[in-house]
């Protein structure tokens, strides 16, 4: 056993949240978090980083492409609202303080870079993300719990972005240099999502069972 593992990890006050939305139906209807690249499933690569964080949760509507994974699940409660129905599924689900969301089609995403969003955690902020190309990304960032309750009442009566949502809350945004310092090709940021981009990172479409 390592010292980590004796240790136990290092952000218990985080909660890993995999957002897995709809089926990639530019792929065919592919749960896309079985897309394998350097042949292990994507969703294999994106629960390393579980090992920093006290708990890990999955967020899907349908978890049965999911079930060998082992993985408490729980599912929109605003349904019809795509990536903002996601986050706010995994704050109503999450049993700790922080939760770091992250897309479950996200292949190369760096521990450094989700160190970085950690360490830029304020008291006075409730939300972390990276900008990149003078966009927010909000799918791998860092979210307060207590930002549920109003973001639900939001998803009610409105279809706001992440982007909508970030920009009413205390949200830190971190600088695309900030990124680059720690992963130069920003593909910690890089989804697959196209049969373009599984050609372009030498991914494949998972194996059916027999």
């Amino acid at each position: 056993m390592s010292d980590r593992e004796r240790s136990g990890p290092e952000y218990p006050e985080v909660t890993l949240a995999v957002i897995a939305g709809g089926r990639g139906e530019r792929l065919g209807g592919v749960a896309k978090g079985l897309l394998e690249v350097e042949g292990r499933p994507v969703l294999a690569r994106v629960l390393e980083l579980g090992r920093l964080c006290g708990d890990a949760l999955l967020v899907a509507n349908d978890s049965r492409p999911y079930t060998r994974f082992h993985l408490r699940t729980v599912e929109d409660v605003v349904r019809g609202r795509g990536a903002p129905g996601g986050v706010h599924a995994a704050l109503v689900g999450a049993r700790t303080e922080w939760v770091l969301a992250v897309a479950c089609d996200m292949p190369f995403i760096a521990e450094a870079a989700v160190r970085v969003l950690l360490r830029a955690r304020e008291p006075e902020v409730d939300a972390v993300c990276f900008t990149v190309g003078g966009r927010v990304e909000p799918l791998l960032a860092l979210y307060r719990r207590t930002l549920a309750d109003a973001w639900g009442e939001a998803l009610k009566t409105e279809e706001p972005s992440l982007r909508t949502l970030l920009s009413r809350v205390r949200t830190k945004l971190l600088a695309e240099d900030a990124l680059r310092a720690v992963d130069a090709e920003l593909r910690s940021v890089v989804s697959v999502n196209t049969p373009e981009d599984l050609a372009r990172h030498n991914a494949t479409l998972p194996v059916a069972p027999k």
